[in-house]
């Protein structure tokens, strides 16, 4: 009966038994490989950042008909020194230029010129032409207030989580959320997606997300501590492990309820009906969710046992249990059912029963 059982079907009836802990060298290997390969990227290409950080003059015009060749050649004749032409969404062209050491009047003689080749282009009227600028102050002042966020969340962050559970525990929700930053980051840099103040907020918005994710996880464990872990028939990775199969279904559902309408925003809203405003947004948005979900899984909850498993009570704890001949291995539901019967009662009680069957079938399963 169990072999017929789907693993879809397994994760909901709580019937799972994934070793996360003991795969963890493949999760942190495949994280690190990311990881490299866009600081590679950073330290070679940088970033492309928008105008808000490094300052300049840009245009956006709707041309359904043209090319990035195209409108590069057309500005350039127009006197733009050095254009970065970009298509966002549908049809829509923005060009960028740093005017910041011409006079004033050159930057509205360029500006003026650009505007003009970029209508007839498009085949659009000069008013048609979206026009911004920024000053190179002001770019330095948005970068430094980008930081200054960043740096307050994560203090915050270890705050609480230092005292609403363990140091330990912080350390690790930590370094998750500086894997998604890192993986967000380098995954900009090696596309060349356009950093601008919306990116900013997004990554802010899935740390925030990466961190729920991760005390969900975490407060599981806390609780098991308290129970199965006294019991002495598991070790800490193992609590982890059936912590962690506890909450997958919860951590899938809260994924996917959150990634799907962003992928929607993104994939509709910018690039189908052209609201260009809602890419960046929304780009950050999707690389930092999946990858939130990722770490939340595969390495905060894998380094915590790592950690916790260096302290003197839990490496005995794991020598008992390595010591016997056969480990016990609990899957949700038959946690679920010893944790309901109490540790008072009996283990041939009907509960304690039941949750033997379903462990014994989950085995057998596994088997096959």
């Amino acid at each position: 009966m169990s072999a017929e059982i789907g693993p879809f079907r397994r994760l909901y009836r709580g019937l799972t038994t994934f070793d996360f802990v003991g795969r963890r060298r493949t999760w942190f290997i495949a994280s690190t490989t990311v990881i490299v390969a866009g600081l590679l990227s950073l330290g070679l290409r940088g970033f492309n950042l928008g105008i808000d950080f490094k300052g300049g003059s840009s245009w956006e015009v709707l041309a359904p008909h043209t090319s990035i060749s195209a409108m590069t050649s057309a500005v350039e004749g127009a006197g733009l020194p050095q254009p970065v032409v970009e298509k966002l969404g549908s049809d829509t062209y923005q060009v960028s230029a740093d005017l910041n050491s011409l006079s004033v009047t050159r930057q509205n003689q360029i500006t003026n010129q650009v505007i003009g080749v970029m209508a007839r282009l498009a085949g659009v009227t000069d008013n048609q032409v979206s026009t911004s600028a920024v000053g190179p102050t002001w770019g330095g002042q948005i970068t430094q207030r980008a930081l200054e966020a960043l740096l307050v969340f994560f203090l915050a962050v270890v705050v609480y989580i230092s005292l609403r559970f363990e140091p330990k525990m912080a350390l690790a929700a930590f370094v998750a959320m500086i894997h998604d930053l890192l993986v967000t980051v380098g995954v900009y840099s090696l596309f060349g997606f356009q950093i601008t103040p919306d990116t900013v907020i997004a990554v802010l918005t899935i740390l925030g997300y990466s961190l729920y994710d991760t005390v969900v996880v975490f407060d599981r464990v806390r609780d098991n501590t308290g129970t199965v872990l006294k019991s002495g028939n598991l070790t800490y990775s193992d609590m982890v492990n059936l912590s962690m199969n506890q909450t997958l279904a919860r951590s899938i559902n809260t994924s996917l309820v959150a990634i799907l309408p962003v992928l929607s925003v993104l994939a509709v809203g910018a690039y189908l009906l052209g609201a260009t405003t809602l890419q960046n947004y929304g780009l950050a948005l999707t690389v930092g969710l999946i990858s939130g979900a990722y770490s939340s899984i595969f390495i905060a909850s894998p380094l915590l046992a790592v950690l916790k498993e260096r302290e003197t009570r839990y490496r005995d704890l794991a020598s008992r249990v390595a010591s016997r001949v056969e480990r016990t291995v609990l899957t949700p539901a038959g946690a679920a059912l010893l944790t309901a019967e109490g540790p008072a009662r009996s283990a041939s009680s009907p509960a304690a029963r039941r949750a033997a069957t379903v462990q014994a079938r989950a085995r057998k399963a596994k088997r096959r």
